[in-house]
């Protein structure tokens, strides 16, 4: 058996960082598996899925994965194309942590993984240098389309998307049992949760809260996990 390492929190950012080669993405969501990372990197379509994805014009695994602990707060909100239901977002803003993985990749991979979630053409580096020195930067509108930085692991910066606006000003909608089972396999992958600790945890976030309780989420996940 693999023994996880201990989850890492970012230092927070005192001052801005420079360009860097290596960047750490932070999943939060589905890219939590390294399995399904990959079709973002090397191309291809998912099992289930009724999306191709072109990859990175570098297809290398990344270097390093780790489990990571990030200030802010998981929601689920608007409708996903891929799972139905509500999608996950993370608000740095938001008092608590978000259990996240971080992947070392170079800035390209960065950019080009990044432009496959804003479902936009990947091939052109996205310009960091605002996120590296304010910690966000807005790049559009859409969903996944602002970058976040909640400081650094080991000299490189963590970064991340997200949706421009505050938790607070979200169409919150509960998420899918498919995706919650999804979810919850990536916290057993990344930080080794078991189905109980995960169900605690995704039942109480926003979307989710008051929709969908700890036991009825608990039923939903070791039916597809056989834990008990």
């Amino acid at each position: 058996m693999t023994t996880l390492e201990i989850a890492r929190r970012p230092e927070p950012l005192t001052k801005p960082i420079t360009a860097q080669d290596w960047v750490w993405y932070a999943a939060y969501g589905s890219n939590m598996h390294l399995d399904r990372l990959m079709y973002y990197i090397a191309g291809g379509q998912p099992a289930g899925s009724a999306r191709t994805y072109p990859g990175c014009r570098d297809r290398s695994q990344p270097l390093k994965a780790v489990p990571v602990l990030l200030p802010g707060q998981l929601y689920f909100a608007l409708e996903s194309m891929a799972w139905t239901g509500g999608m996950g977002f993370y608000d740095p803003l938001e008092p608590g942590e978000m259990p996240a993985r971080a992947y070392l990749v170079t800035a390209a991979q960065f950019s080009d993984i990044a432009a496959q979630e804003m479902y936009k053409e990947p091939g052109s580096d996205v310009d960091l240098s605002a996120v590296l020195a304010t910690g966000r930067a807005k790049l559009g509108e859409g969903r996944y389309e602002t970058l976040v930085c909640p400081g650094s692991i080991d000299g490189a910066p963590v970064l991340t998307f997200t949706a421009p606006w505050r938790m607070s000003e979200a169409e919150l909608n509960p998420p899918s049992v498919a995706y919650l089972r999804n979810f919850a396999s990536g916290l057993k992958e990344a930080h080794g949760w078991n189905a109980k600790a995960s169900a605690d945890y995704l039942s109480g976030r926003p979307g989710a809260a008051g929709q969908l309780s700890e036991s009825a989420t608990l039923r939903a996940l070791t039916v597809e996990t056989g834990e008990h």
